[in-house]
């Protein structure tokens, strides 16, 4: 008759894998009692923290634009702003406005050559009646100037290539006007001799 065959039962003891490793962990374990615990607020109290940060940023729009208000309030000066619109004479002005003769003004600091018109000179006057004529008009158009808004237009090249620009006074042509009250004559192309 014949036997099975049982293998035995022993084996021999196993040395630990150079494949098989324990897994390497990347964050150290953290203890269970040292994790933060989350903490769901109540409906009351996100109510709550919804408010207070909605009054918070109106409190700070609020200082903010009163901060603005006064910053401006404070920095605009009415009487600074007139002086700045003011023409006087430029041999004595302190603004960037000022007229130099009958045809010629300064607006903010520009040379405007007043289109249509020439007036008599009063730096190179040929006569001392061209100089007293070219104050004259000179007076009447600071006069003129400071009765109202100014407007000034574009830059443009008259028939006889002058650059000049067309200023107004309350809607009303300034040339037009010196014209109609003698203080200059209408532009032909040269200046007029004003000494009799």
């Amino acid at each position: 008759m014949s036997k099975h065959f049982a293998p035995p039962a022993h084996r021999a003891p196993l040395k630990p894998s150079r494949i098989r490793r324990k897994p390497v962990q990347l964050v150290p374990d953290v203890p269970a009692a040292a994790t933060r615990k989350r903490v769901r607020l109540t409906d009351a109290e996100q109510m709550w923290f919804g408010v207070t940060g909605v009054t918070l940023f109106a409190a700070a729009i609020a200082v903010l634009i009163v901060g603005i208000s006064i910053a401006t309030f404070t920095r605009d000066d009415p009487a600074a702003a007139a002086r700045a619109r003011h023409f006087a004479q430029c041999y004595d002005a302190y603004g960037p406005n000022c007229v130099l003769d009958g045809d010629t003004i300064y607006v903010a600091g520009q040379r405007v050559e007043i289109a249509g018109v020439t007036a008599p000179e009063i730096q190179g006057a040929h006569c001392d009646a061209e100089r007293t004529k070219g104050i004259d008009a000179a007076v009447q158009l600071a006069a003129l100037l400071n009765s109202g808004p100014v407007t000034v237009g574009r830059p443009y090249r008259d028939d006889y290539g002058r650059i000049a620009q067309k200023v107004e006074v309350k809607g009303e042509d300034v040339g037009r006007t010196l014209m109609d009250a003698g203080a200059v004559q209408k532009y032909k192309g040269m200046k007029r001799r004003w000494c009799a």
